[in-house]
């Protein structure tokens, strides 16, 4: 069964790679459309979705990243629509120069060809995914998690129709049905049809796909991502950074999952840290001088300092200088989202250059890390390695080159 959707994949690949801008805007359009005017249809299988998670004992962090409702919907059709209006970055051609034998050589920008996802939990990232391939000329083969089986047939289900309505080939997108291990093990091995494969989810899906793939990985992380206040930071200003990184959505990962606080940080800090951790009833594992400053919090251990915890619980460590936050978060980060809260350029600059992280921000918070914030439309994910991509993979991260020689009977 994988075989074949793979030879699917790979057939319509070709397909899709003829068709025009105006044809693929025209598809997006059609699955925009069709997302609401059969939102009762999406909504009605996500319930079944959340029905059992909670049944099979799934957090409320989880549950979160579960559900689909008409907001959520519209925000899908809005990715959708960005992503529509964004630069076809197929067809481009750069660099082309003459040689002195008088060939003309450049290069241009090409699909990946067939691009397989594996992922937890969020439906959204179903029509994500499928949209972004669809701008970029890419096949998509979908491998989701048991959590969102209901709502991502439900979701492929219109993509395929809205397609096919269009005249074109429904195999653009195809989704995986069987959630087993198994179908997840033969799309890393299907390196024969699949051009580029993309694990998202947790730590331990990541890890195996980049361990058993035979198929190129680009590998999305999990996020530890550490807030660090400097001891010249602006204390109402790291508040606000603080309580929008952790509690605004806490089942993301680019959520805050780890504060460091200089020494020389006011008691005015804690306080209103404080107010914030009995606000939303967070658990903090903290040091002994944190544990001094805020009373009755857990023990950090170095387990709790490398966690992601995708729940309203942070670690918390109180650190000498700038250099010691920045070996801590060598240490611990998973290299996705770092922030310094500081008014001291020297020490702003010192964090950019020496935070080895895909996105470092100086006074924002990290929640920002994100395809459509950063004007990409949607992403298939973020990229924490260094080839090929790094941060939120858009388009353009989706395509590859290749060398175009023109010659008028040039021999070697």
């Amino acid at each position: 069964m994988i075989n074949e959707i793979g030879r699917k994949s790979k057939e319509s690949s070709f397909d899709l790679s003829l068709l025009s801008t105006i044809d693929k805007n025209n598809i997006i359009n059609k699955i925009s459309d069709n997302l609401i005017k059969y939102e009762e249809d999406i909504i009605s299988a996500n319930k079944i979705d959340i029905e059992n998670g909670r049944k099979n004992g799934l957090s409320e962090g989880l549950i979160d990243r579960l559900l689909l409702n008409k907001e959520r919907i519209l925000g899908m059709v809005d990715s959708a629509n960005k992503v529509r209006d964004l630069k076809d970055p197929i067809g481009a051609i750069n660099h082309m120069e003459v040689l002195p034998n008088g060939l003309q050589i450049g290069k241009k920008r090409i699909p990946m060809g067939v691009i397989g996802i594996i992922y937890e939990s969020r439906p959204n990232v179903t029509l994500e995914c499928s949209i972004l391939c669809l701008k970029s000329s890419n096949s998509l083969i979908l491998r989701g998690g048991k959590e969102a089986i209901e709502s991502n047939k439900a979701i492929v289900k219109i993509i395929r129709e809205s397609i096919k309505e269009l005249g074109f080939n429904e195999n653009f997108v195809q989704l995986i049905e069987d959630t087993t291990r198994e179908s997840a093990n033969a799309l890393m091995k299907l390196d024969k049809c699949v051009d580029l494969l993309i694990p998202r989810g947790s730590a331990g899906l990541i890890k195996s796909v980049v361990q058993n793939s035979t198929v190129p990985v680009l590998k999305t992380g999990d996020g530890n991502c550490h807030v660090y206040v400097d001891e010249y930071a602006d204390i109402d200003m790291a508040i606000d950074i603080i309580e929008n990184a952790k509690t605004q959505r806490i089942s993301v990962c680019n959520a805050m999952e780890s504060l460091l606080v200089h020494k020389n940080v006011s008691d005015d800090f804690y306080s209103k840290l404080k107010k914030i951790i009995d606000k939303y009833s967070i658990t903090v594992y903290g040091d002994e001088i944190s544990k001094f400053k805020l009373g009755d919090i857990e023990d950090a251990t170095d387990e709790e300092y490398a966690r992601e915890y995708l729940d309203y619980a942070f670690s918390l460590k109180v650190v000498d200088s700038i250099d010691e936050a920045i070996l801590h978060i060598r240490k611990f980060s998973t290299n996705h989202s770092e922030v310094i809260v500081t008014k001291d350029y020297d020490n702003s600059n010192k964090f950019l250059n020496l935070v080895d992280s895909a996105c470092v921000y100086v006074n924002a918070s990290s929640r920002f890390t994100d395809g459509f914030e950063f004007g990409l439309g949607a992403e298939m994910g973020i990229s924490t390695q260094k080839l090929h991509a790094r941060g939120p993979v858009g388009l353009e991260e989706l395509t590859s080159e290749k060398y175009i020689i023109l010659g008028n009977g040039q021999v070697r």
